[in-house]
């Protein structure tokens, strides 16, 4: 195992934290030839969910639009909040679209690791039932979030044959990582981590650092944290480089791992070199830095 200090070539600099709805409305009055002066006592609404952003200008895009521009990548990234139903809805949104204008795609998902496979070929093959599937993937001991938000996505997936690929570490990998170093891991485990881990982006650092502060881990050194969290993103892009097929590989994961594309994304596209694009699905109102993603999709 390597740790590099490498930089990332594409790696941009975070901005300053703002609401959407005065980006779009700065962006609407310089059209006019004017911006439009925002009351720092009474902030404006925001854009209404179901509003796309497009992060690399600011300006509102509609969604044949990002699909079009998703099309001419061979990786895309639509992250979440495990626990809400609009950003997956979101996501099965963009995978039904994709299908419905004839591209091949694969998915690949953060929430099965990849001892589990096989069971996922026999699923997309159409092999087994729901409750088969359930309890060979030992979906409440590992993954544990309801499975009523994943099952439209993964019924599509085998209603269509669409090939799903497991990206995660074994679950108990990552915590021992934290917990105990990387150099305390057993043979088998090891075999499951990459060759090269990068820690050296600075801005998933810092975002790790502040993640460490607030949740005080006890026992646990912030450089074992930090090797936990990178290896984790590492092995999940490996995973993906090795799975990818000759259409587009559809990427489901949690928002942390695709935020400012330091987590999965530039990591598989260090392998790989192929484009991508990201999708960050955010409740509305909510502030966000625009750099945090290509698209951002505000939902309930």
């Amino acid at each position: 195992m390597q740790a590099t200090d490498a930089r990332s070539a594409a790696q941009r600099p975070r901005g300053r934290t703002i609401i959407l709805a005065a980006l779009l409305i700065a962006a609407a009055g310089a059209a006019g030839g004017c911006a439009m002066p925002i009351r720092s006592d009474a902030p404006p609404e925001g854009p209404p969910p179901g509003t796309i952003i497009d992060g690399r200008t600011g300006a509102a895009v509609g969604f044949e639009t990002m699909l079009r521009d998703a099309l001419t990548a061979r990786v895309l990234f639509i992250g979440e909040q495990h626990t809400s139903a609009a950003h997956h809805a979101v996501q099965l949104k963009v995978i039904e679209a994709l299908r419905r204008d004839g591209a091949s795609i694969a998915i690949g998902m953060e929430m099965f690791d990849r001892t589990y496979q096989p069971v996922l070929d026999l699923w997309s093959q159409g092999g087994l039932d729901e409750e088969a599937f359930l309890r060979r993937t030992h979906w409440y001991a590992n993954w544990r979030f309801d499975y009523a938000l994943y099952r439209e996505i993964l019924a599509f997936a085998r209603r269509e044959r669409i090939q799903v690929t497991a990206l995660n570490l074994p679950f108990n990998i990552p915590p021992k990582i934290r917990v105990g170093g990387i150099d305390t891991l057993s043979d088998y485990e090891k075999a499951f981590l990459p060759l090269e881990i990068d820690t050296g982006v600075a801005p998933h650092r810092d975002f790790a650092e502040k993640i460490f502060a607030q949740h005080g881990f006890k026992n646990t050194r912030f450089e074992d944290f930090y090797m936990a969290q990178c290896a984790w993103d590492e092995a999940m892009a490996d995973a993906a480089a090795a799975a990818m097929p000759s259409g587009l590989l559809v990427v489901l994961a949690g928002n942390g791992h695709i935020q400012y594309k330091y987590g999965i994304p530039e990591r598989l596209h260090r392998r790989n070199g192929l484009p991508y694009r990201t999708i960050y699905p955010l409740s509305a109102g909510a502030p966000v830095d625009p750099a945090i993603a290509d698209y951002i999709w505000l939902t309930e």
